[in-house]
């Protein structure tokens, strides 16, 4: 993909909130609501267990509005670092408001320019470091921890579209890890960020019980994570029980599969379907798409979510097996096929084939 496609494609991009809010689905002002505390969440499993996590500076949005001294001592003094605003809704139904990338001085001047309410957010400036090594997103369930680890920013595996090489998909049975494609420092890192959530000690299993409704399998807190790597440190950047209960039960198989296919990727929603091919690209999304169809498309984006709701299956060129649009996929209950790299050019339109998205093959 392009590299101005791929920034064109960024721009276009929405939370998973919000991705989730676009189908209806029944647990997304659950979510919302998590995501909007989940620093809160992470302060507390760095309190009891020592997690490292990308800890905000907090003000109330009127601190800002109002150019209280506190506020303008830490503009003075912080001006010129990067970080990420987040603009956390009080009150629910609002929208949250985010911008990441720029110093603290641009990021107030982007506040100054939001029409909202002062008293109705709070406002977190979060550190944003200036360079990324590793970033990953996984699942710790009952089966083991599983998911994608990648080189770069963490924005490749949540988005699904790549800057250079895709993801490496990884397991851990509680027995021995598997990574694919094998990389020896991925899998250091791999197991630095597994320490961190063991916890053997059942009085502090007790405590985040209490605290956060935690749960464990094999002594090792269950839940969806991220997690980013920079000059600045590890951090995780998420954890989410929610989401985490939405894949209790998923075992992630780690490599494509081998059997002969037209193409073959990786199963971002199980299950099985047959149709007729439909390639979408980002300029023609209006096409008369017949419900039915075999949606087939480089990456699938926000504006894509129409059509993923008419199509039978989908099957894509990039994405990652937990990424936004793999979950939203799932959640619709499609079959769903990300990273094959190929299927826009190998695949015809109105060409039948059968998706098995458990072995991740067009047929």
């Amino acid at each position: 993909m392009a590299d101005e496609r791929l920034a064109e494609l960024l721009k276009t991009q929405k939370s998973l909130t919000e991705w989730l809010e676009d189908i209806k689905h029944k647990d997304a002002e659950a979510i919302r609501r998590e995501d909007n505390d989940k620093r809160e969440r992470l302060k507390v499993l760095n309190e009891v267990i020592g997690l490292p996590f990308d800890k905000p500076t907090q003000f109330e949005a009127t601190d800002l509005a109002e150019k209280t001294p506190d506020f303008m001592t830490y503009l003075k003094t912080h001006s010129d670092e990067l970080c990420a605003l987040r603009l956390i809704p009080k009150v629910d139904g609002l929208p949250k408001l985010r911008m990441r990338g720029k110093s603290i001085k641009d990021a107030y001047e982007w506040f100054k320019e939001q029409d909202i309410d002062p008293s109705k957010y709070r406002a977190d400036f979060i550190p944003h470091p200036p360079d990324y090594s590793w970033a990953t997103i996984f699942i710790v369930n009952q089966h083991g921890i599983q998911g994608e680890i990648i080189w770069g920013g963490h924005h490749q595996l949540t988005q699904g579209f790549h800057d250079k090489e895709a993801p490496m998909v990884f397991r851990y049975d509680f027995k021995r890890w598997s990574v694919h494609p094998k990389n020896s420092k991925a899998l250091k890192h791999l197991k630095n960020l597994a320490a961190y959530l063991r916890v053997p000690d059942s009085a502090r299993q007790k405590d985040l019980a209490t605290q956060l409704d935690s749960s464990f399998a094999n002594d090792f807190l269950e839940g969806y994570f991220e997690s980013a790597d920079s000059s600045l440190g590890t951090w995780f950047i998420d954890y989410s029980p929610v989401l985490g209960k939405l894949y209790k039960d998923t075992v992630i198989q780690a490599g494509k599969s081998t059997t002969e296919s037209l193409v073959s990727g990786m199963s971002g929603s199980p299950g099985k379907a047959k149709g007729a091919v439909q390639i979408v690209y980002p300029d023609n999304l209006d096409v008369n798409f017949p419900d039915g169809a075999v949606l087939v498309c480089e990456v699938t984006t926000p504006d894509y979510v129409p059509l993923m709701q008419k199509a039978v299956a989908i099957v894509t060129d990039q994405g990652g097996i937990l990424s936004h649009a793999a979950i939203v996929a799932r959640e619709l209950k499609k079959p769903c096929i990300v990273g094959t790299g190929n299927a826009t050019k190998i695949l015809k339109n109105d060409q039948i084939v059968s998706v098995d998205a458990g072995t991740g093959l067009v047929i």
